[in-house]
């Protein structure tokens, strides 16, 4: 059985439109509830949210569907994902959500569910919670006496707030270092400019007035240029963007150079493994991770892994090789030591500890390899994958011939958006650049 409303980061739609409608959302819940349903204990489930309008729809229907089947529900409000994760361990849940559409704008929402270890769900559990949903639920009904209670936990992001300053280290302070934070107008609007003051750092904070339209939108870690600017215009020593959900990052220098996954991968790679902190021989990034990464880390005798796009599987490929650091070049950065899943903040904290420690400038304590010219596009369709169509492949194959050696070619299927993702990576900009090119317009004639 394939797998046909989750994709590579939960259930991910259009609000109220299949398959991100309270229907499938209450089915979700009651079936996800049913396989965790293990024992004759109060079972539990901890829900949090991104600040989308479209939050207050999902969460009622999710809490419908947990609660029919016996399940408590405790309801966060407004969290990181990596703090829904982290917390569903902290409260001994047997399931943790989270409402998100992650750096998709305010019209997408999407369920994204751990289980009691505080990981995201394999492809085989997701599977099964399928076929709960297609099999019929009502068998799975409690009885009346048995109903779940739903109730608000006031105090997560203060628990959140605590666990990411623990991860900073205890010698060090922020104290007159002035950081430019961008949240997005999402789920860490409150958490992050907290951590950051409480740490001693003179804040500049944007993204921080959610309207339940303008998660993402002209700011966060996938417009990172509006953060830029604000570190150049209020001279900052640093600058952070988070995305909606704040499990990805993007961070500039003073001068508003962007730092990306790449490079945080790299300086964090550097800094543990001087201090004899790094597992595994290495990192772990993906297809997407640039040459340059690889030649670095290799020129430090340590290895980079390749996971398929997706922190899933950069976390099943940590586990695989027992490495504690890896990531996505879009900000996933996730640091085993301290979460489950990817934390913007924290790996944003990692590298400002460095900033601390070296007393040096972003400029040069962050940028710490030339990346290889690489270009991306992405080409929307409406039915059905272009992929498969004969003209595709033979351009990219075409095209891989034309890099002779000297590059690489990836083109994929986006897991949470009707998107191809084409991307071409050499050392001859020209080159890779009408490679891209040619691809993306053979796909955009298969595509109609």
């Amino acid at each position: 059985m394939t797998r046909k409303l989750f994709g590579t980061d939960g259930v991910r739609g259009r609000a109220n439109t299949f398959p991100m409608t309270p229907e499938i959302a209450m089915k979700v819940g009651m079936a996800a509830g049913r396989f965790f349903t293990r024992g004759d204990h109060r079972h539990r489930v901890v829900i949090g949210k991104d600040t989308r309008l479209s939050g207050y729809m999902v969460e009622p229907a999710l809490v419908a569907g947990f609660t029919a089947v016996g399940m408590d529900v405790f309801q966060f409000g407004p969290l990181p994902t990596p703090a829904v994760a982290m917390l569903t361990r902290s409260l001994r849940a047997d399931l943790g959500v989270m409402i998100s559409a992650s750096h998709n704008p305010y019209q997408d929402n999407g369920i994204k569910l751990f289980g009691p270890d505080g990981n995201k769900l394999s492809d085989e559990c997701e599977q099964e919670i399928e076929a709960l949903m297609e099999s019929g639920l009502e068998e799975g009904l409690a009885e009346p006496s048995r109903l779940g209670r739903a109730k608000r936990v006031d105090d997560s992001q203060a628990r959140y707030i605590e666990f990411a300053k623990r991860t900073f280290p205890k010698h060090l302070r922020l104290d007159g270092m002035r950081v430019v934070i961008d949240c997005a107008n999402g789920a860490a609007y409150k958490v992050a400019p907290a951590v950051l003051w409480e740490l001693g750092a003179e804040i500049f904070a944007m993204g921080v007035a959610p309207d339940g339209f303008n998660i993402n939108s002209e700011c966060g870690s996938t417009a990172p240029a509006a953060m830029a600017a604000k570190v150049r215009e209020v001279r900052a020593d640093f600058g952070i963007a988070l995305d909606g959900d704040a499990d990805r990052v993007v961070m500039a220098d003073e001068t508003g150079r962007i730092i990306d996954g790449d490079q945080i991968l790299a300086l964090i790679a550097k800094s543990w493994s001087a201090k004899g902190e790094l597992k595994g021989g290495g990192v772990v990034g993906t297809v997407m991770s640039n040459a340059g990464l690889e030649r670095f880390l290799g020129n430090m005798k340590l290895k980079l892994a390749r996971a398929r796009v997706g922190d899933r599987y950069v976390i099943e490929e940590m586990r695989k090789g027992d490495f504690n650091v890896g990531g996505e070049q879009s900000g996933h950065i996730v640091l085993s030591d301290f979460s489950t899943t990817g934390d913007g903040l924290i790996a944003a904290l990692q590298v400002l500890a460095v900033l601390a420690e070296e007393k040096k400038p972003a400029s040069e304590a962050a940028h710490l390899f030339d990346p290889l010219p690489q270009v991306l596009e992405n080409v929307r369709y409406r039915n059905g994958s272009p992929l498969q169509d004969a003209r595709v492949q033979s351009q990219i194959k075409t095209s891989e011939a034309r890099l002779n050696g000297c590059g690489r070619v990836i083109v994929r299927k986006s897991g949470t958006e009707p998107v191809i993702r084409i991307m071409a990576e050499g050392e001859d900009e020209k080159m890779v650049r009408a490679v891209v090119r040619e691809i993306a317009g053979v796909i955009r004639d298969a595509a109609g």
